[in-house]
């Protein structure tokens, strides 16, 4: 048995149809670089945002940056962020000559703690910093809570940024992403739930002051002309191919996020008994660009990898270490309270399969039969995997 941790071929295998005749069409156009088929993406991804401005970008990474260059973050500034998180959401700080404010998450959800918020922003204030934003994000498919967050920010007079490079298409109350911060991003890396065949993201906002920046700074800060330039920009557009690709898996995408919610739910009920399952917090519905699991505290991670592995199940972990412990970014404030549930999920994670074409041929079932014997490999003090079965 051997199953994809992602299996994009099965995916292309439903869509490559259009995807052939959208790249054609494109080939015949000529128009490469922000052609017409990217506008009709930016409409198709209004529809599920519901916010009024709906931009493109060239990856994830660029989202945020334009994000923050239409909040108009200054040099010196400081951003609260949580540490348990890809590169991408804190290096965004310093490359503008700002600065990160690692925060604590909840044990949970693995995304920021509201509770917490207050002792990183003191961690910024004892250090001097102006803090003026926060980026949640909302890891592994899931929103953070943004109904805490916000209220939070408000009070303390700070805008709220939602990285959903992992959640785009998830919900919290009804709302969907996109509605749920002053700006929300998103990456179409081909491995997000929607993913490119290359790099391509989104920022999206409903204010519009923040989206003519955006729009600017997408350009090399580009004015009423292509050649007036009105403020320090990037090129950060997005390709028409891509858009091709992101347009024909909008076709299977609400599809795909009920089989994903399925594959969970068969986690769930398979070996929810015996590792801690993915919790949701009330209301809230996942995207689940990804399944992770905590392992019990005394168990051995390498262990359990190196089983799975031998029976063709591949597996990985996000995070191992932690934004504050990354040699670059461990000079930066990180909350009063410390960072202990950080610290003891990068330890204890593990991410399985989560491809919505594992609702077929009962490969979560077949996963599953490999976690029945956990309870005796999963103990450090108990024999090496497998002896005895």
């Amino acid at each position: 048995m051997n199953i994809a941790f992602i299996d994009l071929a099965q995916q292309q295998s439903q869509i490559r149809d259009k995807i052939d005749a959208g790249l054609a069409a494109v080939l015949n156009h000529g128009a490469y670089i922000m052609g017409p088929e990217v506008g009709a993406l930016e409409s198709r991804l209004g529809e599920w945002t519901k916010t009024d401005h709906n931009i493109s970008c060239s990856s994830g990474t660029d989202a945020l940056l334009l994000a923050l260059s239409g909040l108009e973050l200054k040099p010196g500034q400081g951003v609260i962020v949580p540490s348990f998180t890809f590169a991408a959401s804190a290096e965004v700080m310093p490359t503008m000559g700002a600065t990160p404010i690692f925060a604590e998450i909840e044990a949970d959800s693995f995304n920021l703690d509201p509770n917490k918020l207050d002792a990183a922003l003191a961690a910024g204030k004892a250090a001097n910093i102006d803090v003026v934003g926060i980026i949640g994000v909302g890891l592994f498919g899931q929103p953070a809570n943004y109904d805490e967050i916000s209220r939070f920010a408000t009070a303390h007079d700070l805008w709220l940024i939602d990285d959903a490079a992992q959640s785009f298409g998830a919900q919290l109350n009804g709302r969907p992403v996109g509605q749920l911060a002053d700006v929300t991003c998103t990456s179409f890396f081909p491995a997000k739930p929607l993913g490119a065949y290359g790099d391509g993201g989104a920022v999206f906002t409903s204010d519009s002051k923040i989206a003519e920046i955006i729009r600017s700074c997408r350009v090399h800060g580009m004015g009423k002309t292509k050649y007036e330039n009105v403020r320090i920009g990037m090129t950060g557009r997005l390709d028409s191919m891509q858009a091709v690709v992101l347009n024909a898996k909008l076709d299977i995408f609400a599809e795909e996020l009920l089989l994903r919610q399925v594959v969970a739910d068969r986690y769930q009920k398979l070996i929810g008994d015996i590792v801690d399952t993915p919790q949701l917090q009330v209301g809230a519905k996942s995207s689940w660009a990804q399944y992770c699991i905590k392992l019990p505290k005394t168990s051995s991670r390498d262990r359990v990898i190196k089983h799975l592995g031998v029976k063709g199940i591949p597996t990985a972990i996000y995070y191992p270490i932690p934004m504050h412990r990354q040699p670059p970014y461990e000079e930066f404030p990180r909350s009063q309270c410390g960072l202990g549930v950080t610290l003891d999920l990068c330890r204890r994670v593990l991410a399985l399969p989560s491809s919505e074409n594992l609702t077929h041929d009962g490969f979560v079932h077949l996963i599953a039969l490999n976690f029945s014997p956990f309870q005796s490999f999963l103990d450090c003090s108990r024999t090496e995997i497998g002896s005895g079965h």
